[in-house]
């Protein structure tokens, strides 16, 4: 197994190319360093040996906010979800499982959700709707998708707090990839999450919301016909509580003049949610 390692010297971070040996004597494994690749901040592809170049777990080193050339990162990114696509369409799960977890020990999930897996969903939708890739393509790479975002929450999720959130969709809403992202990461953050997505009837949502009482309700539209929907479901939850409401999704990102009676949270990153959340 190849990787990066690096270590601290005087404020400056600096880089290794080590690989994990097995010591059969002591019965455990060390570390045997390839090459030392210098300062971080000077590092680029080129000082990698060409045979490591392309090892998943050194694209995903490229691919991170430590690795700071641009041009460079961004083709690592570009490699990265390419390989999550050949996985995707292929119904690989394991292969994509195993994707994730080489970039997120470099990276992190939230970085994996915003720049790799969001990415790719949306190049895999732009395929169906211009013919390129089938009906069946998309489905099979959208349940792919979930399977791996369900199992990132598993393997990340962490002890509940008190805090509650529901998160749901208009009647109508089939598209739940997004919300189960958003449920994975709010897991992650300690949230207990109530997911009762896609496409509930408005009454039932708004009974489920009076029955667990939680602090927040997240409202996610992917499709912009979804939007009346979406505001006749915050009007039907206002009517009976002052909840606060949050409305998000690409639908609403896309649209900047609809009104909701509740905050709406267009382009917003999963990292700035927390900030968010707390000045509604």
């Amino acid at each position: 197994m190849v990787y990066i390692r690096s270590k601290a010297v005087k404020g400056e971070k600096y880089l290794y190319l080590v690989r994990s040996v097995w010591d059969s004597k002591n019965n455990t494994s060390r570390q045997e360093t390839i090459k030392y690749l210098g300062k971080a901040s000077n590092v680029t592809k080129e000082d990698i040996p060409p045979e490591h170049q392309n090892d998943p777990k050194i694209i995903s080193f490229l691919a991170s906010d430590e690795f700071t050339d641009g041009q460079k990162k961004e083709e690592a990114l570009s490699k990265i979800r390419e390989q999550l696509f050949g996985f995707l369409i292929n119904g690989d799960i394991e292969g994509a499982l195993k994707l994730y977890d080489g970039y997120r020990q470099s990276s992190g999930t939230t970085s994996f959700y915003e720049k790799i897996l969001t990415p790719v969903m949306y190049d895999i939708g732009k395929q169906w709707a211009s013919n390129k890739i089938s009906v069946a393509d998309e489905h099979v790479c959208s349940n792919i998708a979930n399977s791996l975002v369900k199992i990132i929450s598993d393997k990340n999720m962490t002890r509940p707090s008190k805090k509650k959130i529901v998160i749901c969709t208009p009647d109508g809403e089939q598209h739940n990839l997004g919300v189960n992202v958003l449920e994975s990461h709010m897991l992650c953050k300690g949230f207990k999450v109530y997911n009762i997505s896609p496409s509930e009837p408005h009454d039932s949502v708004v009974n489920f919301i009076e029955k667990v009482k939680p602090d927040m309700v997240f409202l996610s539209i992917t499709l912009a016909d979804n939007i009346r929907p979406g505001q006749r479901l915050v009007k039907k939850i206002r009517e009976k509580s002052k909840i606060p409401i949050f409305v998000g999704g690409q639908a609403v990102n896309n649209d900047q003049e609809s009104k909701f009676e509740a905050r709406i949270l267009r382009n917003i990153s999963l990292n700035e949610l927390p900030k968010a959340i707390r000045i509604f």
